[in-house]
């Protein structure tokens, strides 16, 4: 594969522009050879503010959550203690212990740092 190639749908119709290579099939963007060797940036999970979040760290909702599966809802204004940060697929990547609720996971783009 050369680097007129999309790398996700492997059309042949790829182009570039500027620093970045584009493919107006599946509108994917990628950077070629030495751009893409380079280390990504900060990988960490962060907040709907911005802010870095860590093991053990205490956050807030900042929405009414629908429970999945439940009637239940997490009101915004919930805090949330001892978030553990989980590796999903899914984009739930804090997995906690909700009082009245149990065991869930939530998107870090729904809390806030307490």
């Amino acid at each position: 594969m050369d680097a007129t190639t999309c790398p996700q749908c492997q059309s042949d119709l790829a182009y570039h522009d500027g620093s970045l290579w584009n493919c107006p099939e599946c509108a994917h963007e990628w950077a070629d050879g030495a751009a893409a060797a380079a280390p990504e940036e900060d990988a960490a999970v962060r907040d709907s503010n911005g802010n870095a979040l860590a093991d053990g760290d205490a956050v807030t909702v900042i929405k009414d959550l629908k429970v999945k599966g439940s009637s239940a809802v997490v009101k915004s204004g919930t805090k949330v203690k001892n978030i553990r940060l989980a590796d999903a697929t899914d984009g739930h990547n804090i997995a906690c212990k909700i009082d009245g609720i149990g065991a869930m996971n939530l998107k870090s783009e729904f809390v806030k740092k307490a």
